[in-house]
């Protein structure tokens, strides 16, 4: 998929800028050229030897050198590839593009660029989750720039949390999916805020069925799926519900959340969220709950056989949503976690249901789906299934929010031929 094709990386300083060394011999495994824009930072963590030794090509850092610019000058640099990918992306270099600066080569290359940008984020997990880093990255997506990442996990500060840079391969992989020769799976929406008006409800994470007063029916659903199409649909301008059981996510900004326990819990808030254009059933809803909880906690007595736990089905909250009438919204998006045959369940499932698309996924525990922070996922439609390569969850759910914003948003026949 890359084979030929040209990225500039702009290396910015910070600890992970170790990692843009990988990704170079990666991208070149994959038959890609490499060229570099290092800014003054993030030499203090690589040499420019290092990176010109593994891109074969010369790196580029000064935006005044005479030389470089009577053979390369800044603009032709800028728009001399095919992508440019900014790893890492530190809160700096983050704020100065959302704010249009072109202080250094690199600021300039990325303003004067007329190609796409992919950032993988890299700081400490309170920069990322601090309000002008969220407004910059949010100013940013408005644009057109795409990210990828960051992951959770331990910072070189030993603090814990979202902030660690995209390994590589992930961002290889998001790459991939930029460039690639066919048909991307998904379109970029047309507009920046092509959601503004409609309204969507979202369902994510686990539901608890009690057995008794201490113990409960669940699964490992982490919700960061569900979490972050709430958050994508509300990016694109969407009224967002988020009707929420049990996790450790933070709440999306800008979004109104429900939060409930059981699957009863859940379907009375999906129904109480009234009329909405789009529903996005992603919660891993318990499939049966006790026909009887146990007032007191059940106790193990010596000697004694297991109590035997009577089970019921729980509301079908996929298809009560489905179901037609004036009620039902204009698309119906279900979720199918899967551990064998997973197209193929997938596809029999929405018919049985009568939803309009399912997100199908392989929730093996090998996959390491449920709590990860990538996916790969079909999507399924009456038109046929496609396969999306493996992702981060933020980037899987900006995908399918912008398929279901060219969706609602794209002409019907008759509206066309008026």
């Amino acid at each position: 998929m890359l084979k030929g094709k040209r990225i500039l990386l702009v290396v910015a300083g910070g600890i992970a800028a170790f990692k843009s060394q990988e990704l170079i011999r990666l991208l070149r495994k994959h038959e890609a050229s490499v060229r570099c824009v290092l800014t003054e930072a993030g030499a203090k963590f690589v040499t420019p030897l290092s990176l010109q030794a593994l891109t074969e090509d010369k790196v580029y850092s000064d935006m005044f050198s005479l030389t470089d610019e009577s053979e390369m000058g800044h603009i032709q640099l800028s728009r001399d590839a095919d992508l440019l990918v900014v790893a890492p992306a530190t809160a700096n270099i983050l704020g100065r593009m959302a704010a249009g600066l072109a202080d250094d080569l690199a600021t300039t290359v990325l303003l004067a660029t007329d190609k796409p940008v992919l950032a993988a984020p890299a700081m400490n997990v309170r920069m990322w989750t601090h309000a002008a880093t969220v407004a910059n990255v949010e100013t940013l997506r408005q644009r057109g720039i795409h990210f990828v990442g960051p992951n959770d996990g331990v910072m070189a500060c030993n603090e814990y949390g979202p902030g660690r840079m995209s390994e590589p391969a992930e961002i290889v992989a998001a790459i991939e999916s930029l460039l690639s020769a066919e048909k991307p799976p998904l379109e970029k929406p047309p507009l920046e805020k092509p959601m503004a008006g409609k309204r969507a409800l979202v369902t994510s994470g686990p539901t608890r069925e009690a057995i008794d007063p201490v113990r409960y029916i669940s699964n490992h659903s982490s919700g960061k799926q569900g979490h972050a199409i709430a958050a994508a649909l509300a990016q694109l301008g969407a009224e967002v519900t988020l009707v929420s059981g049990p996790v450790n996510v933070p709440d999306p900004a800008g979004v109104k959340v429900v939060k409930i326990e059981s699957a009863d819990q859940m379907l009375d808030a999906c129904l109480a969220a009234g009329k909405v254009d789009v529903a996005v059933c992603a919660a891993a809803v318990a499939d049966w709950k006790m026909a009887v909880p146990a007032g007191s906690k059940l106790k193990k007595k010596p000697g004694a056989a297991p109590p035997a736990l009577e089970l019921t089905p729980n509301p079908d909250i996929l298809a009560a949503l489905s179901k037609p009438g004036a009620k039902r919204p204009t698309l119906v998006v279900g979720f199918a976690a899967e551990t064998e045959n997973v197209v193929a369940n997938a596809v029999e499932k929405r018919t049985r249901k009568g939803c309009d698309w399912i997100v199908a996924n392989d929730v093996s525990p090998a996959t390491g789906t449920f709590g990860g922070e990538r996916n790969t996922v079909h999507l399924i439609s009456a038109q046929g299934v496609q396969d999306w390569p493996t992702l981060s969850k933020d980037r899987v759910a900006m995908q399918l929010a912008g398929a279901i914003a060219l969706h609602l948003t794209r002409p019907r026949p008759a509206e066309a031929a008026e």
